[in-house]
Formats: structure tokens, sequence, C-alpha cells
């Protein structure tokens, strides 16, 4: 009995004392299930730590932040933002890597245009060969007497035809002429209408006679022979010899493009059929540049000024050399006295009946045109005459039986030769001849005794005139 009682006066100090040491709950947890819970008292700590676990913990929480915050920017693909944190010598290569590929990019595309390129012109020159495989060459028809004697009054149209052929392609002699596009069409067509109306009786009487000198009194319509694919032949000369001399014959075409800085190069063509269809027989390099469209042709040699000077050049065409040179005396040059259009066109030499000419002006003539006859040999100036025409007033001239002609336009579609100067008489007088600039650009006349033509070079094109002179001495 006491011993129970003891017991139990133990059980009961001890369980009031673990009261402060321990607590006892019991509860059910989620599931419903029964649940026991103790909490001890720490006998050494008198204070628990802070929620927050400390310093360490705090650290520990800021590097898993930014942890997480540069993962998902790498899984976000935020790389511009993560490339400040990593080595400045990885972001240098990388940036230099995405420049090369961004290069490489750019360089396939631009390949990828020129093979589209290439593929079109080869299958439009496989269109064009079979289009001209396909197409018979014409042959001309010889015209026969019953056709002339069937031709219409005056005031009808006459067709003409130049026939450009395939004709020379294979020669391998033969050196092509820059402007000629190879690859384009091999067979090509000019036309021109040329409308006759009745001549006036003092042209018909003149005319007679294809030796006589006589005055300028018409001046027929452009014929077309050749036109300049480059843009260098925007301008030129050409021109053929009226006293041809060996190794060249008669029918020889010289031609110059006179657009650059170096003009140099004078292509020689066979005749004119070789012309019109773009292939040089010979190719000759001046050994000094020529200056504007001033040259011509004479007794086997070249006449020009030369590049930035009033000297004149006689080049020969046998030898391939200079053969003289001279400075003409005084004339302005390199745009101090120019025709209108421009172009450095201050000396102008011409040939005509009478031998070869100059035409330019003078610091003593104060821009108007002086023309001077030439020794062809030694260039020295045999006898000058001084006229009233302002050079810059004009857009061109040209001598034939030692009278000036001038020119009132170069881009005037129906102008006139508006003045003419007579070296025989030392006159002049005003002119009024129909002449027509078909191209808008005439930056060349000059006269052939031999074919009793003008030769023009009207912007790109190569151009003939058929003249008529007056009886002689009739004004």
């Amino acid at each position: 009995m006491w011993l129970q009682v003891a017991l139990l006066m133990s059980y009961l100090l001890l369980g009031s004392q673990g009261q402060e040491r321990a607590t006892f709950h019991r509860t059910n947890d989620r599931h419903g299930r029964c649940q026991y819970t103790f909490s001890v008292a720490s006998p050494t700590e008198a204070s628990c730590p802070t929620a927050g676990g400390g310093p360490e913990v705090e650290a520990l929480k800021s590097r898993l932040m930014l942890l997480e915050a540069l993962v998902s920017r790498l899984v976000g693909g935020e790389v511009g933002a993560v490339g400040a944190m990593p080595d400045p010598g990885l972001q240098e290569a990388y940036t230099q890597l995405m420049g090369e590929k961004t290069q490489l990019q750019r360089e396939k595309e631009r390949l990828d245009r020129q093979v589209q390129e290439l593929q079109r012109r080869v299958e439009e020159q496989r269109l064009e060969t079979e289009r001209l495989l396909a197409r018979p060459c014409q042959q001309p028809q010889p015209p026969s007497p019953s056709r002339q004697d069937q031709r219409p009054a005056s005031g009808s149209n006459i067709l003409s035809r130049l026939v450009l052929g395939t004709g020379g392609q294979s020669d391998t002699g033969v050196v092509r002429d820059p402007a000629w596009q190879s690859g384009s069409p091999g067979y090509q067509e000019l036309k021109a209408e040329v409308t006759e109306v009745p001549a006036p009786p003092q042209i018909l009487e003149g005319s007679q006679g294809s030796t006589g000198c006589g005055e300028l009194a018409y001046v027929g319509e452009p014929k077309t022979h050749r036109k300049a694919d480059s843009f260098a032949g925007k301008y030129g000369v050409w021109m053929q010899d009226p006293e041809a001399v060996a190794p060249y014959g008669p029918k020889m075409l010289w031609r110059i493009d006179t657009v650059g800085t170096e003009v140099r190069q004078l292509f020689g063509y066979e005749d004119l059929d070789q012309l019109s269809r773009g292939f040089p027989t010979k190719v000759l390099l001046l050994p000094e540049p020529v200056e504007s469209t001033g040259a011509t042709m004479y007794r086997g040699s070249l006449y020009y000024q030369r590049r930035r000077s009033r000297t004149l050049l006689r080049y020969d065409l046998a030898t391939e050399s200079i053969a003289s040179r001279r400075d003409l005396p005084h004339a302005g040059y390199h745009g101090q006295d120019p025709y209108s259009w421009g172009g450095y066109t201050d000396i102008d030499l011409a040939v005509d009946e009478q031998g070869l000419w100059a035409i330019y002006s003078t610091s003593k003539a104060k821009g108007a045109i002086v023309v001077s006859q030439l020794d062809p040999n030694s260039l020295e100036v045999k006898r000058s005459w001084e006229t009233k025409i302002r050079k810059n007033t004009v857009a061109n001239a040209f001598m034939i039986c030692g009278r000036l002609y001038t020119v009132a336009s170069y881009s005037a579609p129906n102008t006139t030769i508006n003045y003419m100067f007579d070296t025989a008489t030392g006159q002049s007088k005003g002119a009024s001849l129909p002449f027509r600039n078909r191209y808008g650009y005439n930056s060349m006349v000059d006269y052939n005794p031999a074919q009793r033509k003008l030769y023009s070079w009207d912007k790109f094109h190569m151009v003939t005139y058929d003249v008529r002179l007056g009886k002689p001495g009739a004004n």
C-alpha cells in the first residue's frame, strides 16, 4: 500500500518536472491517421536559431537565385544578356564567328544570283542559236533591168537593206571590235528608208561631172552603217583615205572611239561590210594619245592632234610610227576654242580636193575660225585665212573644194549648213542648206572627196550623207 503511494507520488513529481522540458500532442494527419508529437526543450541552447538560417543561408539562397536566373536566360535564348558574364575573349571569338557566318551567307547569296544569271544567259544563247539555225540566210538579189524600169515616179519610198551575216566568225586571224558583243545576234539587219525628190536643175547640171569642183548645193539623208555598243563610242571619228597607198586599199575604213583619257586605239576594217559587222582586220596602238574627233586620213597617214597640246602628228600606217610632228602656231587647244558641242574640238583636221586643212582659232583671232592649208609631209602651214565666223557658235565644219562650210546645230533634228567661206576669194556668206542630225548629238562631220560623201559620228552611230556640188563657178 505505501509502496503504491510512493510510486504514485514519484510519477506525479517526475511528470510535473517533465512538463517543463517536454510536451505531448496527439493529432490526426491529413490522411486521418493518429499522429503523436513530442516536443523536448534543448538542455544546452537558450534559444533557437533564426528562421532565415543566418548569413550563410542567405548567401546560398542568393547564389541559387542567380544560378536559376542564368539557367532561365540560357534556356530562353537570351545569349546577349548572359554574354556580359563570360570571359571577354570568348565573347569576342563568338562575335567574330557570327560576323563570318553572316559574310559567308551573303557570299552564298551573291554566288547564287550569279549562277542564276549565267543559267539565264546560257538559255538565251541556246534559244538564239536554235533560231538562227532555223532561219535561212537571205541571199542578196542583184537588181534586174526590168525592176529598174518599173521603179515608181519621184516621191516613192525605196527600202535599202544592209544584211549583216555571221561570216568571218570562224576566221581566227580576224580581231574583233570591242564594241561587238559576242553571243548576241550573228544575223542583223539594218533598214533605212530613202525618199526620192526631184533635184533642182542647178544640182543636176553640176553633178554631171564627177571630178569637177563646185559649190555645195545639196546634202542627202543620213545613212547609218554601224552603231558603237560601248560607251567609249558615244563620240568618235571614222574615215576613209581618199588617196590610199599600199599596204592598204581604197576600201579600207578606219575608226577611233574618242571617249576616254588615253585614246590610242585605231581600228581598221577591210571594207564597209566588215565595219558594219564589227570585225576589224587591223588594230593599231598609236604611240601618243588622240585629242577629240578632229583626226583625218590622207595619203597613207593618220593626221591627228596630240592630247592636251597644239601639236599635230602624222602617223604613217605603213611603218606604224610617227613620221612628223609640228605645233600649230598660236592655236587654241583643250577647250580654249571648241565647237559649240564641246569635246575639246579646238583643232579640226580636214581633207578635200585641194589637200590637207586645219580648222581652228588663235589668240589673235579671239575665237574666230582660222583656216590653214598644211603641207601633208612636214605639217607646215602653207597659208592661212581668218574668217568672221565664231567657232564656238557652230557645231561642226568641213572643207569642200577649198571652201569652208559650217553646221549650225549638233543636236537639232533638222538644222542647216549656215555659213560658207571661200579661200579663193577670201569672202564668206550665209547659207541655208538642210542638214539632219538623226540621232541628236553629231560630234564629227568630215568630207571625203573620193567618195563625194560626208562622214559623221552621231551619238554612237557612224553615218554618211551623199552630197552634190553645183556647177563650177555658179553662185
